[in-house]
This record gives structure tokens, sequence and C-alpha cells, in this order.
């Protein structure tokens, strides 16, 4: 059983993701979807970048922009990977893949959802993120039936996501789907939007560690 990777999504605050990046996540996420509770802002802020080191992976997560706002904010804020939220088509995650830029392509899922829709996808992306499927785009902080992902067939790995908390490691063990790469976590560690409670993040991520030698 391979070791899961871990991302931190929906930060912003300069020592709060200083004190997250402390546990060494895999990958931290930055939304710049202004409708969104955590919307980091388009321009860079240089006390968050200064606070994620090397061995961190920024993520910024979108919704519907266009490729080249993203491409700039990729730019600007140095970023190593896009998670695109939203209706982007498989040629939109080529076009900013084809820039040597890391494609996650989130998709919610409920029980009516169209796992063949996903292989339009498997080319251009480099993973896929499982979300629970709610009103508007981005996360509901609710879980959905992991074993609906039974029904995924398919090679590109895959973040699990959408409500994760610290007490779901037991069930995180139980899942075992062969794709499945990485959490996600969100709102589960918050004390407010944007702003994690730090401890349980890096007791949450020394578990999961040990969960999975």
């Amino acid at each position: 059983m391979s070791k899961l990777k871990i991302k931190v999504c929906g930060m912003r605050d300069p020592e709060n993701s200083s004190g997250v990046a402390v546990a060494l996540p895999d990958f931290m996420g930055f939304i710049f979807y202004p409708k969104s509770k955590r919307f980091v802002g388009f321009g860079p802020s240089p006390d968050v970048l200064a606070a994620v080191p090397d061995s961190v992976k920024k993520v910024g997560v979108f919704v519907d922009e266009t490729p080249e706002k993203v491409l700039e904010i990729c730019h600007n804020w140095k970023l190593d990977v896009v998670q695109l939220h939203g209706n982007e088509t498989p040629e939109f995650c080529q076009q900013i893949r084809e820039t040597g830029i890391t494609v996650f392509k989130a998709f919610s899922v409920d029980e009516s959802f169209n796992f063949s829709k996903l292989k339009a996808y498997s080319g251009v992306c480099d993973y896929f993120l499982f979300d629970t499927k709610g009103q508007l785009p981005g996360g509901t902080g609710q879980k959905f039936n992991w074993a609906l992902l039974e029904k995924y067939k398919g090679e590109v790995p895959f973040f699990l996501s959408g409500g994760i908390e610290p007490d779901d490691l037991e069930d995180i063990r139980n899942f075992t789907h062969p794709q499945c790469f990485g959490i996600d976590i969100n709102s589960g560690f918050e004390i407010s939007p944007a702003l994690k409670d730090v401890e349980k993040v890096e007791s949450f991520i020394i578990e999961l560690r040990n969960l999975r030698k």
C-alpha cells in the first residue's frame, strides 16, 4: 500500500501558511476564485510565497477562468500545479499542461455522475480530484459516497476530497481504490475560512503517513 500524498487547500494567511508548511504537506492550495470564502486575491503575496518551502508544491485553484489569466497567475505566484474546478474542456487542460504545469481536474461526484466523461480528460490531466457535488463550484464541506468510485476504472490517479475531517483516518485506511493517490483537506481542519488548525493538520499528516508505509 503506497503512501498517500496530502494536499492542504484554501490557504491565505502568511503566518497560518507557515505553520501548516512546517508539517510538510506535499501540496498547498490557493484559491483564485473571487466568489470563494477562501479567495486569496489575484495579486501575489510575497509573505505567503515566502511561507511555502520549495519542497511543498503550490497549487492554484481556478473556476472557469481564461487560460491567459491562469497562466499569468501561475507565473506571478510561481505555481507548480493548476487545479481546475469548473467546466474546463479537455482542450483547456491540454493548453495549460503543454506549458509544463501539472494539471489537476476536479469533478463533483454524486449518484448520477457519468464516469465515462473522464475518458476525454485521461491524456491531458495529470491527476483527477473527486469532490462532493454541490450547488456551487468548489468544496461543500460534505462527503460523498466513496463507494461510487468503484465505477472509476481509469488510469489517471486521483485525490479524494470533500469534507474530510481529522477522524476520517480509519475510513481512509479502508478505502483501497488502486488509483487513489492523495487526500485533499480544507474546511474540516479550519478555525474559520482560510485559517487552519495547525495542530490538527500536523497530527493528521503524521498519522496519514504512518497509515500507509
